[in-house]
C-alpha cells in the first residue's frame, strides 16, 4: 500500500496521466545490466535482452536469469543497474583525461559507468560518506577493474574546501526520499513521510552548494534523483541557481525523457522501461586556468614490483607509485595530494611489498587484461567452480598466474607446474 498523501500529490502531480502511472507500478519491474569496456568486447549471454536507449552498454536482461551468480559478474564483465539510474551519468557525458567526481558514490554504479566512459585516462574521485556504504563502492570499483579511481569517505564540504574548481564534470546523485524506488525497495515505502521529503530537500541544498564549489569554471554538474517530490527535484534546482549565479542550465536533446524546467529531464516508469528519476544538467559560467597544479610528486616503484611486473609482462599506464599503509598502489597522474582526506582506496592497488617478495593484489589482475602467465577456464567448468570455491585446481602453470574465465581476469593462482595454489580473496569466495 502506497502513502495516501504520496498518492495526493501524485494525482494533482500527473493530472490525467496519474491512472497510467499506477498501472505502470503494478507491473512487473524491468532489470538491467551495463556491460564493462575495461574488460574488452562484452561475451555474448543468453539471458541478455534489447539495449537501454540512453546507455550504449546497457542492456535489458531476462528477469528469471540470476547473473549476478555468473563468473563473468565476479570478473567484473558487468554491473547490475537499474535502467533509469544509468541515465545521470549519460548527461554528465564524461570524457577520457579529464578530472570527475562523484560526489554520492555508494554504491558505485554510476561510479563505475563514469570510469568506463572515461576508458582508464584521466582521475575519477568516488566519493561516500557513509563509511560502510564507503568500503561496498571501493569494493565495487575494485572489482570492475578501475584503476584511475580515488575513493574517499569524506564529507563534501572537506572536499569542496581540498579541491576547488578543480573537475570538468560533477555529478551529484544525491540522497533523497525514494519514491521512484517504490515498485524495486519496500523499505523505501515504509520510510516514506511528508517531513522525510523537506528533510532530504534540505539536504540536498546542502550538497549542491559543497558541489557547485568542486566545478572549475566552464565545467558540468549534474544533480540527479530517484524521487518525484518537486521539493526534491525542480524546486531545489531552482533555489541552487537563485544562489548561484555563476551557473545556468545547459540546453539538452535528449528524446527519451520528458523534459521540465531549467533543463531538467524526468524518467516516468509509465513511459519506459525503468524507475521514476530525476536530473538537472548545470553549466559553470567562464574559463578554466590555464595552469593547474597540486598533483601528488612521483615516487619511484620498488625492485621487488619491477622484478614481479617483468615476470608477467605487466605495463603500467601513465600515473605515478603510492604508499598507503602496507599495500603499493598506481595512482592516477592528476591525483592531487591527500593530507587531511579519508581515502579508502588512491588509485589501482598493486600488492604488498613482504620481506622478500611481492604479494600481488587482487585488484591488479582484475585490471589485468592479459599476462604473460595465464590460464583461462570455461565459466561453467568444474575448475572454475572450484576456484572460486578457493580450491587448487590443476594447470600447467609454474609461478604467478592470472586466472582467467573465458578471456576474462578474475584472480591470482601460484603454481607448481601441476596445481595452482588459489589466492582467490576468503571474503569473495562462495
Amino acid at each position: 500500500m502506497l502513502p495516501e498523501a504520496f498518492l495526493e500529490r501524485m494525482k494533482t502531480q500527473l493530472g490525467e496521466e496519474y491512472p497510467a502511472f499506477l498501472a505502470s507500478l503494478e507491473r512487473p519491474r524491468a532489470v538491467a545490466l551495463r556491460f564493462n569496456p575495461l574488460k574488452g568486447e562484452p561475451p555474448e549471454l543468453d539471458f541478455v535482452r534489447k539495449g537501454v536507449p540512453w546507455e550504449p552498454r546497457g542492456y535489458y536482461y531476462d528477469p528469471d536469469a540470476r547473473p549476478g551468480l555468473h563468473p563473468f559478474h565476479e570478473a567484473g564483465v558487468y554491473y547490475l543497474q537499474e535502467a533509469s539510474a544509468m541515465a545521470p551519468v549519460a548527461l554528465l557525458d564524461p570524457q577520457p583525461g579529464e578530472r570527475v567526481c562523484d560526489l554520492c558514490a555508494a554504491p558505485g554504479g554510476k561510479s563505475t559507468q563514469i570510469a568506463g566512459r572515461m576508458l582508464g585516462e584521466g582521475f575519477l574521485l568516488c566519493n561516500e560518506i557513509n563509511p560502510k556504504r564507503a568500503k561496498i563502492l571501493s569494493r565495487n570499483v575494485e572489482r570492475l577493474g578501475i584503476a584511475n579511481a580515488l575513493v574517499t569517505n569524506e564529507h563534501p564540504d572537506r572536499l569542496a574546501e581540498k579541491f576547488p574548481g578543480f573537475f570538468h564534470r560533477v555529478l551529484i546523485d544525491a540522497p533523497c526520499s525514494g519514491e521512484g524506488m517504490f515498485r524495486k525497495e519496500e523499505a523505501a515505502v515504509t520510510d516514506w513521510s511528508v517531513e522525510t521529503v523537506q528533510m532530504c530537500a534540505n539536504r540536498q541544498r546542502e550538497i549542491l552548494r559543497s558541489g557547485a564549489a568542486l566545478v572549475r569554471p566552464g565545467g558540468r554538474l549534474v544533480y540527479s534523483t530517484c524521487t518525484f517530490a518537486p521539493e526534491e527535484n525542480e524546486e531545489t534546482v531552482a533555489a541552487f541557481l537563485a544562489e548561484h549565479p555563476d551557473f545556468y542550465p545547459e540546453p539538452l536533446d535528449v528524446p527519451w525523457f520528458v523534459r521540465g524546467e531549467n533543463s531538467s529531464v524526468r524518467l516516468w516508469p509509465h513511459k519506459l522501461l525503468g524507475e521514476g528519476h530525476f536530473a538537472a544538467v548545470l553549466r559553470r559560467k567562464g574559463e578554466p586556468d590555464e595552469e593547474e597544479g597540486g598533483y601528488m610528486q612521483k615516487q619511484k616503484l620498488p625492485k621487488l614490483w619491477e622484478e614481479f611486473a617483468r615476470e608477467l609482462g605487466i605495463c603500467l599506464p601513465e600515473g605515478k607509485p603510492v604508499t598507503f599503509g602496507q599495500s603499493l598502489y598506481w595512482a592516477p597522474k592528476q591525483m592531487p595530494e591527500l593530507h587531511g582526506i579519508r581515502a579508502l582506496r588512491p588509485g589501482l592497488e598493486l600488492g604488498e611489498l613482504k620481506k622478500d617478495r611481492f604479494q600481488p593484489a587482487h585488484a591488479l589482475a582484475l585490471w589485468l587484461r592479459d599476462a604473460k602467465k595465464v590460464h583461462s577456464y570455461p565459466a561453467g567448468s568444474r575448475e572454475m567452480a572450484a576456484y572460486l570455491h578457493g580450491e587448487t585446481v590443476a594447470s600447467p602453470v609454474k609461478g604467478w598466474c592470472l586466472v582467467q574465465t573465458e578471456g576474462y581476469s578474475i584472480g591470482w593462482g601460484k603454481g607448481d607446474g601441476k596445481l595452482l595454489k588459489n589466492h582467490y580473496p576468503k571474503g569473495l569466495r562462495r
